[in-house]
């Protein structure tokens, strides 16, 4: 193996992480020494830090971290926060060109950097896209555990080809790279369109650590809407469940009418309001369910047809210059 061919570049999208990007540093520097000196990686290889319009000191970190160690430090600024999907993808796009592969991961330390090794074996050995698998949940509360679990569960249901327990924590090859540059959508949900490309893939499974520093940037609030754009980004099971109940409402409508004539004819019409009153709010809540659900695909549709670029690069930091970039992906 040459060692053009196993030059590693780590995208770690950042978010207000003044906290703990000193330490992300150190450990990450560490763990690069140990894979260039057992012949792993190149020397080549770089940690790029991807700030993602941070209003903490999170960029003046970064540029401190380039400007003191160039050689395994570097670091791109979006102009303005674009979320976190389309960080890492500003990361990985950045860097596809110069590497050989790319590791995205969190900056909160939570995944084990010890599971790297694993994957840049997993990739010498012919694997082009590697992920990062949780063994286990015995950090995670119940809630979180009982609905991280169920979303993955939930997506399975509805059609989407996700890999059970993975998050963002993945080797990737510049070849799948290069087709992961193909997908144009806006909606990005990359657990869904990674399994998409193809090619040989493996796991690497590892126990998460509780964050180092720092609050999550994923409250529930963010939790359920990345899971609600992931259902609608890969599957259109709703909207066949809506035409499914409808088909059954007018079944059941049918049934209702026939139920009344019978009881007219017998001369019981002196029913009570309760069961009309509750007929009315069910078939009118279904309404509104449906409408929302469709309202649903249909802003998605608004947003793909503007084609706005997902993230606008303002600077790059690498090696031991600096690039002033304006690039819209």
């Amino acid at each position: 193996m040459t060692e053009k061919s196993n030059t590693l570049y780590m995208v770690i999208p950042c978010y207000n992480e003044e906290e703990v990007l000193y330490e992300t540093a150190k450990q990450l520097k560490v763990k690069y020494e140990q894979l260039i000196g057992s012949g792993l990686i190149s020397s080549e290889s770089r940690i790029v830090f991807v700030n993602d319009g941070s209003r903490d000191k999170t960029w003046q970190i970064i540029s401190e971290l380039h400007n003191a160690e160039p050689r395994f430090f570097s670091g791109i600024n979006l102009a303005r926060n674009s979320g976190h999907q389309n960080a890492v993808l500003a990361g990985l796009m950045t860097v596809k060109d110069i590497c050989d592969m790319a590791i995205s991961m969190d900056a909160d330390l939570q995944d084990d950097i010890n599971a790297i090794d694993a994957m840049v074996e997993k990739y010498l050995e012919g694997n082009q896209v590697v992920y990062g698998v949780r063994s286990a949940r015995k950090t995670d509360t119940f809630f979180k555990k009982f609905t991280a679990e169920g979303f993955y569960k939930f997506m399975k249901i509805m059609g989407a080809d996700v890999v059970y327990n993975h998050a963002d924590f993945r080797l990737m090859s510049s070849r799948v790279l290069c087709e992961l540059a193909e997908y144009k959508e806006v909606n990005l949900f990359l657990r869904g369109l990674v399994p998409l490309i193809g090619f040989q893939s493996c796991n690497v499974y590892y126990e998460r650590h509780e964050r180092f520093a720092g609050e999550s940037k994923y409250p529930l609030k963010k939790m359920l809407s990345f899971a609600i754009n992931g259902i609608t980004s890969f599957s259109t099971k709703p909207l066949k469940l809506i035409t499914a109940m409808g088909f059954i409402m007018s079944v059941i409508s049918v049934l209702a009418m026939l139920w009344t004539i019978v009881v007219k004819f017998m001369g019981k019409s002196e029913l009570g309001w309760s069961s009309t009153v509750c007929s009315i709010w069910f078939i009118g809540g279904l309404q509104l369910l449906a409408l929302g659900i469709i309202g649903e695909y249909v802003g998605k549709i608004y947003a793909e047809v503007k084609h706005r670029p997902r993230y606008i690069v303002a600077d790059f930091i690498n090696n031991s210059e600096s690039e002033n970039i304006s690039e819209e992906k």
